[in-house]
């Protein structure tokens, strides 16, 4: 059985606000139908009109923080198992994220300050593609020694046996993320992080590669894997050879190997075991039954770091990983039944 605390996440809190959209409507803020991006100032006023034009729903998200809930979703009992660090506004909706995260069971313990907002992300959706727009606000006003360093916080930080940190998060506090990672690797933990979008890749790939060292679990998407294989010059568009070739980037704690897990929407997952590459098809689903494709890689790690904080075997975890995703894409946003049918 899994302990509380036993697995912690750390990252941007965000509101989401999710609409049916046109294309008019991604054309007029060039929007690509599947994507992920930091909102601009041409984007400000798309979260008034969103909210105008169209039947919006308000959902607790943030990647990090949908996987923590997932997660506990699928141990169920105790409650608390996963812990969420991160940012708020002293506000309506920062009110309403900790009351999301309290009927989702998850030890949330936010730093809250009044000098930004609540983070918003504007999930548009047009058929089964999502654009995600994220206004981190708050989000990206998390502070290390104002938060992570208190001696209450980092206790909970050393009661995890598990780790993990979107890579959207190295936009806000890289600084937080290493100091996580080294205790990990210090105390022979595991540490898993996702590379998150293909900006992330591009962009931060410096604060990345800072961090990839300390990397136990390395989760991405197959665009994702591309971006981040063409950027570090891996001269391959394999996503086999990619997996292999990202496990085997330096790593400090030797007594574990990096595990590599790229998933590839309904094409099989992919996942470096010892030195040879596994793929695993996903579970079946009809195109009439996929509801909203949003938040599907949040819920397959939250999956799969449910078993593992379990020390269940790899095999299981990507099966629980599916499982979750599976799930998740039958409901609007990361919203999920009352009790998982995983066995």
């Amino acid at each position: 059985m899994a302990s509380q605390n036993a697995l912690f996440g750390m990252g941007n809190p965000l509101l989401d606000i999710c609409a049916v959209v046109d294309k008019d409507f991604l054309d007029k803020y060039t929007l690509k139908p599947n994507d992920q991006i930091l909102a601009e100032d041409k984007h400000k006023a798309m979260f008034e009109e969103i909210v105008k034009k169209f039947a919006v729903e308000y959902r607790a998200g943030g990647a990090t923080q949908n996987s923590m809930k997932v997660a506990q979703w699928m141990i169920q009992k105790p409650s608390k198992v996963a812990t969420f660090f991160g940012c708020i506004g002293e506000d309506r909706f920062g009110e309403i994220l900790k009351e999301k995260a309290q009927e989702a069971h998850v030890d949330a313990h936010y730093y809250e300050q009044s000098k930004e907002p609540t983070g918003t992300c504007a999930a548009c959706i047009t058929g089964d593609n999502r654009s995600l727009v994220a206004n981190l606000a708050a989000a990206n006003c998390y502070k290390k020694d104002k938060h992570l360093d208190l001696e209450e916080n980092w206790k909970l930080v050393k009661k995890a046996k598990v780790y993990y940190i979107a890579g959207f998060f190295l936009t806000v506090s890289p600084e937080s993320i290493l100091k996580v990672a080294k205790h990990a690797s210090e105390n022979n933990k595991i540490f898993g992080i996702n590379l998150s979008a293909p900006f992330i890749c591009q962009a931060f790939k410096d604060s990345l590669l800072k961090v990839m060292p300390y990397v136990d679990v390395l989760f991405g998407n197959e665009t994702e894997a591309a971006t981040f294989a063409r950027e570090q010059g891996f001269e391959t568009e394999d996503i086999v050879e990619i997996a292999m070739k990202t496990q085997s980037l330096p790593k400090v704690n030797k007594k574990r190997q990096r595990i590599v897990v790229f998933t590839q929407g309904k094409e099989c997952t992919v996942m470096t075991k010892g030195d040879k590459v596994e793929t695993f098809p996903v579970l079946q689903i009809e195109e009439s039954e996929i509801v909203d494709t949003n938040g599907a890689g949040d819920a397959f790690v939250g999956g799969f770091l449910s078993e593992l904080v379990q020390d269940k075997p790899l095999e299981q975890c990507i099966r629980a990983g599916h499982y979750a995703a599976n799930v998740i894409i039958r409901h609007v946003g990361c919203t999920l039944p009352e009790k998982p049918d995983f066995h």
